[in-house]
């Protein structure tokens, strides 16, 4: 199944795809379709109850059986607006270092022992077909790092690799926008600060209004046959920037889960990105950086395109 989330009169619509590839707006559809009191006012709230997405299936089940009947809450799938599938997350957390031809391409920086990973806002958060604002004080240097990504459908906390795949609901895309301007800072100055104090502004390069576009849908984790054979491929203005397949990670998501939830308590709804593979802008030579009036485009098999334009 997949699930999304609409933007409708100014105010966020929990929506599902159908098989006619229209999409059934969950806010304003009809009591027929439900069959209790509970209507869904967030993806958040559906993957906080525990039957939520069940719930969601039988509601499709019945809108695609009563389709004609439904006219007023189903909606084209190229006249909608997207926002993120998930606006409001509790944690937004980005993985990096973590495909291997990707390592190479960067000096070949050493495999890490762990998994690395930083936060990221939930302003930064951007839906699927909406402008990526090129910020002033930092407009020459912007990057694109697509990545495949997986949502939490339950809360986790403290789990193993066996049990970890048991609290992901789906999986989406993101592009891990990053302004690269202070990078060198990562390498001036003396240790152990310097480079400290360096990192720390090359993160909140990453961390700007917008910079994490996101979507367009969560595709539940039932329909993905192995999330560790999908191709990845980012476009720039049609040109092939990233192609790049996930057998490529060096820590697979049941890794990812059991490391990190050993200190993050991860709610529903709440978002890993799971690293950038090899081909962004700047490890190329020479060096290929995103400007105003560009599109970007993040395609990964069986999930969708994620696309936005610079602005």
């Amino acid at each position: 199944m997949r699930l999304l989330t609409i933007e409708l009169e100014g105010e966020s619509h929990p929506a599902i795809c159908l098989d006619t590839g229209q999409v059934l707006d969950l806010r304003s559809a009809p009591d027929l379709v439900f069959e209790d009191e509970w209507r869904p006012r967030s993806l958040r709230g559906v993957l906080e109850l525990s039957n939520g997405i069940e719930r969601l299936k039988k509601i499709r089940d019945v809108a695609e059986e009563n389709i004609e009947q439904l006219s007023s809450c189903i909606l084209d799938d190229d006249k909608i607006s997207l926002l993120p599938p998930v606006p409001d997350p509790w944690l937004i957390l980005s993985v990096g270092m973590n495909y291997g031809q990707h390592l190479a391409e960067m000096d070949n920086t050493p495999r890490p022992k762990h998994p690395a990973a930083f936060i990221k806002t939930r302003d930064t958060l951007l839906g699927s077909g909406r402008s990526i604002e090129v910020p002033r004080q930092c407009s020459d240097m912007i990057d694109y790092e697509g990545e495949m990504s997986f949502v939490f459908g339950k809360m986790c906390h403290n789990v193993n690799e066996q049990e970890a795949m048991d609290y992901i609901v789906g999986y989406t895309i993101a592009n891990d926008v990053s302004a690269r301007n202070w990078i060198p800072d990562i390498y001036s100055g003396d240790p152990p600060f310097g480079p400290i104090h360096g990192w720390e502004r090359n993160i909140m390069g990453k961390n700007l209004p917008g910079f994490t576009p996101c979507g367009p849908v969560i595709v539940t984790k039932d329909e993905i046959d192995d999330v560790n054979n999908l191709r990845l491929q980012t476009k720039l203005n049609g040109e092939v920037m990233q192609n790049s397949n996930t057998d490529d990670l060096i820590f697979k998501i049941p890794e990812i889960v059991s490391y990190f939830s050993q200190w993050y308590r991860f709610h529903p709804g709440d978002i890993i990105t799971t690293g950038s593979p090899s081909g962004v802008g700047v490890g190329r030579d020479p060096q290929v950086f995103m400007k105003a009036g560009d599109r970007i485009e993040v395609e990964i098999e069986n999930i969708g395109v994620l696309a936005n334009e610079l602005v």
